[in-house]
């Protein structure tokens, strides 16, 4: 066993629901069974950068496991290794992990539990290269990260975009409407499909099926003329049609990813007024999908994967992601985790399950 007297944590890029139950299962133990000092890095990699940091107390960590969003804060434009800095010529990105590996040394941690998706892991990857003792913690509302069956913040989003649908379905039936609702997932389509087959949706748009426009409006119209009043169509935000491309809202360099997506829902809405005549809306959830408290589920798992990452640091066992197979919590290597996305395989029982019961992938 390995000696841990100080500990810190991290939570990088977008938040969720569960980072606080993390947090809470990191710290808690470390303080009652290492008698460890807990130190919470603030606004993640950028606080690592800029040196902000402050120790966590047991008051601190109580009473968190049901709170959304994170204690700590976070940030998705601080890559220590391509990171934003103000200079007389305007912003730059520059690399700043040097500053982030001294302030490491500094506060003389033996572990840094980084609780992050895709990009923090990279982070964490890179870390672990250069001799830096991190654990990775798989958080991420769009269900993408490799080598773990589920991350936590997916179901707790999934209910959320569930329930807009079961919503949707009231006033669509009332206006005899198309309503379509567009979701997060970024190049995943696990919050569209298990949302959309969830919620009864009529079409599921998900980035791994590239759709056919002519597809979808006949589907609607067919629906429209056979008596089916209204239509519900929940499309991913990184879905596109066949012959098209993502439709991007912005792009921003001080991030890693500078694609920042967003906007299909409305094109749908549109191409679909426009080719069948029938009176659409369009509703996007956005950050709706990571507010509000954990489910059940992701509170329990997320107290699990924070209590095994803290096992993993007692043990040595760092550049390792905590992950769920099947039912148990196991550690995985890091640069196994992000060799890929976990996008929609064509052939996910979800997607033969929702074409059994008749909904339209626009293919």
């Amino acid at each position: 066993m390995k000696s841990l007297k100080r500990i810190g944590i991290l939570t990088g890029g977008g938040d969720c629901p569960g980072l606080n139950a993390v947090i809470r299962s990191v710290a808690k133990p470390a303080m009652t069974y290492f008698g460890a000092t807990v130190l919470g890095v603030e606004d993640g990699f950028e606080g690592l950068v800029e040196g902000r940091i402050r120790e966590l107390t047991k008051r601190d960590v109580s009473g968190i496991v049901n709170l959304g969003g994170t204690i700590l804060g976070t940030s998705n434009k601080g890559d220590p290794f391509h990171f934003p800095v103000e200079t007389e010529k305007g912003i730059e990105v520059q690399d700043c992990s040097e500053r982030a590996m001294q302030h490491f040394r500094d506060w003389n941690l033996d572990a840094m539990v980084a609780i992050g998706g895709d990009g923090t892991m990279h982070i964490v990857d890179k870390f672990t290269d250069l001799g830096f003792p991190f654990i990775g913690v798989p958080k991420t509302i769009d269900n993408d990260l490799s080598s773990t069956d589920v991350t936590f913040g997916y179901d707790s989003a999934l209910s959320v975009a569930t329930e807009a649908i079961d919503r949707l379905h009231t006033t669509a039936s009332a206006h005899h409407r198309v309503m379509v609702i567009e979701v997060m997932g970024r190049y995943a389509g696990w919050i569209a499909l298990g949302s959309g087959l969830a919620g009864g949706a009529d079409v599921i748009l998900i980035p791994e099926i590239p759709f056919h426009w002519e597809k979808v409006f006949e589907y609607v119209m067919e629906r429209s003329s056979h008596g089916g009043r209204f239509s519900i169509v929940c499309v991913a935000e990184g879905a596109k049609p066949a012959d098209g491309e993502l439709v991007v809202q912005e792009k921003d360099s001080k991030r890693t990813d500078p694609i920042r997506l967003g906007g299909i829902g409305d094109l749908v809405s549109r191409k679909i007024t426009e080719a069948t005549g029938l009176e659409t809306r369009v509703t996007v959830l956005g950050h709706l999908q990571r507010g509000g408290s954990p489910t059940p589920y992701d509170r329990i798992l997320a107290t699990k994967f924070g209590s095994m990452a803290l096992q993993l640091a007692s043990e040595g066992k760092f550049g390792h992601m905590v992950s769920l197979r099947g039912t148990e919590v196991v550690p995985v290597p890091v640069k196994q985790a992000i060799l890929k996305l976990r996008t929609v395989p064509a052939d996910s029982q979800l997607v033969l399950a929702a074409r059994a019961v008749g909904t339209c992938f626009g293919d």
